[in-house]
């Protein structure tokens, strides 16, 4: 089954890395029964690599709205064996995401843009990019991983997530070139404008992409925003 890129969202490097960080900093940390939810499970191959290499014995529960890329994953997974592990819901993830979920994972749509006509709608983060992400954050879970751009506000996302009751507990961090999606006329002039005013960082041909763990504040936590936001707004 072989879909195009602007069907089924594809960037072999964007999900390797967000594959490794779901092993990392969600899979081998979580209880071995902790349920997860996950916004926007695309093609699912970040959650089933990283399924395929932890001990993870919970469930992930994954809600994608296009209906060609949840097909694509519950082939995938019913591929590898994890249908007990991963389960696909081609539905809204706000209308029917568990209310009472502790963990939610998502590599959000992060494409800054005046509008969502684009090579594919769905990466339309709002102007400023960072607007699914903000939204993921307003659920009230207690964990949240979110793969978040530096060319798409890191600074007042971070600052949102604090009013939040969050606070950074881990990160990773990788240099990705812009692509497809990322090179678009309309997005690069957005990106263009948001770096004027200190909402976006990168340099001519890269820019770094995160994956972020955000946790409830408590006295155990220690807080690595300050520290985060100094790797983003490097370039």
């Amino acid at each position: 089954m072989v879909k195009s890129p602007n069907q089924v969202f594809f960037c072999p490097e964007e999900s390797q890395f967000y594959a490794q960080c779901l092993e990392k900093m969600v899979l081998s940390q979580s209880h071995t029964t902790d349920p997860i939810v996950e916004f926007g499970a695309g093609d699912g191959s970040p959650v089933i690599r990283a399924l395929l290499n932890s001990s993870f014995e919970g469930v992930v529960q994954g809600f994608e709205l296009n209906f060609e890329a949840s097909q694509l994953a519950k082939l995938r997974i019913e591929q590898y064996g994890l249908g007990a592990y991963y389960q696909i819901h081609n539905a809204c993830f706000f209308s029917n995401a568990p209310a009472n979920a502790r963990y939610l994972i998502a590599n959000p749509p992060y494409l800054p843009a005046p509008d969502n006509q684009l090579y594919m709608p769905s990466l339309h983060g709002g102007d400023d990019g960072a607007l699914v992400t903000k939204q993921l954050l307003a659920q009230g879970c207690e964990q949240v991983m979110l793969m978040i751009s530096a060319y798409s506000n890191p600074v007042d996302t971070v600052d949102f997530a604090l009013q939040q009751g969050y606070e950074v507990a881990d990160f990773m961090v990788t240099p990705l070139k812009f692509g497809y999606y990322s090179c678009e006329p309309k997005v690069r002039d957005s990106i263009a404008k948001l770096k004027c005013k200190r909402q976006a960082f990168f340099s001519e041909r890269i820019y770094f992409l995160a994956g972020v763990l955000f946790r409830q504040k408590s006295a155990a936590t220690v807080c690595l925003s300050e520290e985060f936001l100094k790797v983003m707004t490097a370039l």
